[in-house]
């Protein structure tokens, strides 16, 4: 496959690549060989103010905001051209930077080119209002207007698809915007960078800063002059993002942490279950938050699935992200191993038989976790509990469907659910039962971007996706006309209330 030159990363302010101000820069590494990529500027507070500022002057001063519909719509049209002209290069740097075979990055590329094309259209037929008839004395009717200073932050296990999910409503909304992309994966937002730069957009309506959470984050998310926060993340990070910004009244979109069941009954498609199960937990490198890292079996089938199970997870090809048939690829970054690591140690010591593939020693310098099946499982031990974020997944048998409801509700969590059933009134009645933001009966994720997408308890809060993330970037206004006579009060006025009182 063709490979593309790799610069030094630099912040986006105000329509130009600068430099932090603090002059400090830090390490991208490889996950395949933990070897440095380039270097990428850091950004502190001084950076965030200058990107935030930046921002405002767009929205308040430039023409974005006041511009007609169809002409902001050509300049999202124009990035979504540049992305789909960009494709190769951008899933080849985002396996490179990320560990995710190039196969799947390549689906990731195409849909941030759709994530584009899907707000313009969104934004032409759906951001309507409403109105509101009081016979013939009043019109109420309500508009849609955008909020301001947009604050973005993004993770690392699919950074360029969640990067244009989040920026593309945000910009077709009329608003500006500041995106802290993930530090582990900085690459493929640097080349949004250019591509927006390419496009023409107006100086400061879009701006990168990139750094780490604890300093570039943090003053993204208490800036006076963001309105909004729209974060994707693990749920801790989450919470303190919430507490931070609650002094600046911020609106937030909060999409967390998920450990999400898949529930197979005996009367299943066996087969396609068990394709959806295997793709759902070890595509990704199982670094996936709707990932179905629980996995419920009726007893009756138990023994049969999971022979089947470990075939597939030994079969299952690890690789170099590059080659086109490498099916999994090394994690994000060390630390992040050493976490999936930490949790495989617990599973042993919890009591669970660890089933997993075998990596091949020439990747023995990678982030490399093979896929991994947790047998002889309980829902509550640690590893059912909590979210591991890697190519791992616990197997549970279950005798009844109460039985099984009430373990696949028993979790912080509420993110995904997976029900495999070819008994349609259970499967209705199970899904709806069941405690998640979103579930799939018979399919793997699919998704469908009309549909509103996060999670219930600490999996997440609000809805982005179709219409529902204008809910989120723009703020409805309500305007009450008087069109007819009706009454009003005249306080202060006692010689008309006296007149009125006398004619009485």
């Amino acid at each position: 496959m063709p490979t593309y030159p790799v610069q030094d990363v630099q912040h986006y302010i105000n329509g130009q690549f600068v430099d932090g101000t603090s002059g400090k820069t830090f390490e991208n590494l490889s996950p395949f060989n933990n070897q440095v990529i380039n270097i990428v500027a850091e950004g502190f507070k001084q950076d965030i103010d200058l990107a935030v500022a930046a921002a405002k002057d767009a929205f308040d001063n430039g023409p974005w905001r006041k511009m007609k519909v169809e002409e902001r719509l050509k300049y999202i049209n124009r990035i979504a051209d540049l992305i789909e002209e960009n494709a190769e290069e951008i899933s080849y740097l985002e396996s490179l930077d990320t560990g995710l075979p190039i196969s799947q990055t390549k689906k990731q590329a195409a849909r941030g080119a759709e994530n584009f094309r899907f707000y313009s259209e969104m934004v032409k037929s759906r951001l309507i209002g409403e109105s509101y008839q009081v016979d013939d004395t009043f019109i109420n009717y309500t508009i849609h207007k955008p909020i301001g200073v947009a604050g973005l932050i993004t993770p690392w296990n699919a950074p360029f698809m969640l990067e244009t999910w989040k920026i593309a409503p945000a910009l077709a909304t009329g608003n500006t915007c500041v995106l802290k992309p993930a530090e582990w994966s900085p690459l493929t937002a640097n080349k949004l960078a250019q591509i927006v730069d390419q496009s023409g957009l107006p100086k400061g309506v879009f701006n990168i800063v990139h750094g780490f959470g604890e300093t570039a984050g943090a003053s993204l998310v208490a800036h006076p002059d963001v309105q909004l926060i729209s974060f994707t993340g693990e749920t801790t990070t989450g919470a303190e993002i919430i507490k931070n910004g609650a002094d600046t009244m911020k609106r937030f979109s909060m999409e967390l942490g998920g450990k999400s069941p898949a529930i197979i009954f005996e009367d299943a498609d066996l087969e396609k279950a068990m394709d959806s199960v295997v793709w759902g937990i070890y595509s990704f490198n199982g670094e996936r938050c709707t990932a179905n890292s629980r996995l419920f079996v009726h007893e009756s089938i138990i023994d049969q699935f999971v022979a089947e199970l470990k075939e597939r997870v030994h079969n299952i090809k690890i690789g170099n992200p590059m080659e086109a048939g490498t099916e999994i690829g090394p994690l994000i970054h060390r630390n992040h191993f050493d976490n999936v690591s930490r949790y495989l140690d617990i599973a042993k010591d919890e009591g669970a038989e660890i089933v997993s593939g075998v990596i091949p020693g020439e990747f023995k310098e990678g982030n490399f976790i093979a896929p991994t099946l947790l047998l002889n499982c309980t829902n509550d031990m640690t590893v059912a509990q909590e979210e591991i974020f890697g190519p791992v997944m616990a197997v549970i048998p279950f005798k009844t469907e109460k039985e099984v409801l009430k373990m696949a509700n028993d979790v912080k969590y509420g993110l995904a659910a997976y029900v495999w059933t070819n008994d349609m009134k259970r499967g209705h009645r199970f899904a709806q039962a069941v405690d998640s933001g979103m579930v799939w009966v018979n399919s793997q994720n699919v998704r469908d971007l009309r549909i509103p997408f996060g999670g219930s308890k600490y999996s997440g809060v609000g809805r982005e996706g179709g219409h529902y993330s204008f809910e989120f970037y723009t703020e409805t206004q309500v305007i009450h006309v008087a069109i007819g006579e009706h009454h009003i009060p005249k306080f202060g006025d006692s010689k008309r209330n006296a007149v009125s009182s006398a004619e009485k």
